[in-house]
């Protein structure tokens, strides 16, 4: 048996009777008869019984129909559902974050939820250039990252440029909102990446350009440890703008950065030549209308 004879036999069962079936299907009443008793024939027992001018069912119907009933309603809830999935209303967002930008996040997928409410979400935070290597990998389909990276391989949208900003304890901190390159040669320095990631090229490029050589003293991606750090006074801290909106500890002092050269960029990135999901190109498309 299949799903459409379980559909011919629950019409059976409700009209009673085949000629108020096959009306009810949009089809002639022999072929209906036909598929009726080939069901019979493949389980080898009665299904229906004639009373009169209608159908009784046996206690071999009634079995039947109950589990007709049950497998009919989970199929067409699994191809609605499908449907939904396929047209990005339901699903899962697979999506990377770099460790310095999660705070820009929480406000896009607000606006996504708002849109598609049945989407769920799996978030990984991460280095750029390791979500860079999980989205060529096929394990996320989208990652929000810090730019500059090689980015041959990827679709890109520009999500912002944002300045620097020098972070300070009250031991250390001036009094000024400002602060320039120069004035910070020879402050120890806590960089917030290691060698050979954007940030840290980016912050490394603007003191060359300065002729200036940064006193680095450590460098720590862990953002939490890392202002907990400058608030012990063992550092002050170059971070992106971002990174000041995670500041509650009211002893760092946030001074901007007044160099042009120091700025990062951010932006979301995705496989080329790969398909996307429904739901995927949908945040991609919050994304592009938000940029317009």
């Amino acid at each position: 048996m299949d799903i459409r004879q379980l559909k011919y036999f629950i019409a059976i069962v409700e009209e009673r009777k085949i000629s108020a079936a096959a009306q009810r299907l949009h089809m002639s009443q022999p072929p209906l008869s036909q598929q009726l008793k080939a069901m019979e024939d493949e389980l080898g027992t009665r299904l229906v019984e004639r009373s009169g001018k209608t159908l009784e069912l046996t206690a071999s119907g009634k079995a039947l129909y109950r589990y007709a009933l049950q497998m009919t309603q989970l199929m067409d809830e699994a191809v609605s559902e499908v449907m939904e999935v396929g047209k990005g209303a339901k699903g899962s967002l697979n999506i990377g974050i770099n460790t310095l930008s999660s705070v820009e996040l929480p406000g896009l997928l607000h606006r996504f939820k708002a849109r598609y409410p049945h989407v769920t979400y799996k978030i990984q935070q991460n280095e750029s250039s390791r979500l860079c290597e999980l989205v060529k990998n096929r394990v996320l389909e989208l990652a929000i990252i810090r730019l500059p990276l090689e980015l041959d391989a990827f679709s890109v949208i520009h999500l912002h440029t944002e300045p620097f900003y020098c972070l300070t304890s009250p031991k250390m901190r001036g009094s000024g909102s400002e602060v320039s390159l120069s004035d910070l040669q020879d402050v120890p320095l806590i960089l917030p990446s290691t060698e050979g990631l954007g940030v840290h090229y980016t912050i490394h490029m603007a003191f060359t350009a300065r002729q200036l050589k940064p006193n680095i003293v450590a460098e720590c991606s862990d953002i939490p440890l890392l202002l907990q750090l400058v608030s012990s006074g063992f550092g002050s801290a170059i971070v992106p703008e971002t990174v000041t909106r995670q500041i509650s500890d009211g002893n760092l002092h946030a001074a901007k950065i007044t160099d042009p050269q120091l700025t990062g960029a951010t932006g979301l990135i995705w496989l080329k030549g790969h398909h996307l999901s429904a739901t995927a190109q949908h945040f991609v498309e919050l994304i592009q209308e938000e940029r317009q």
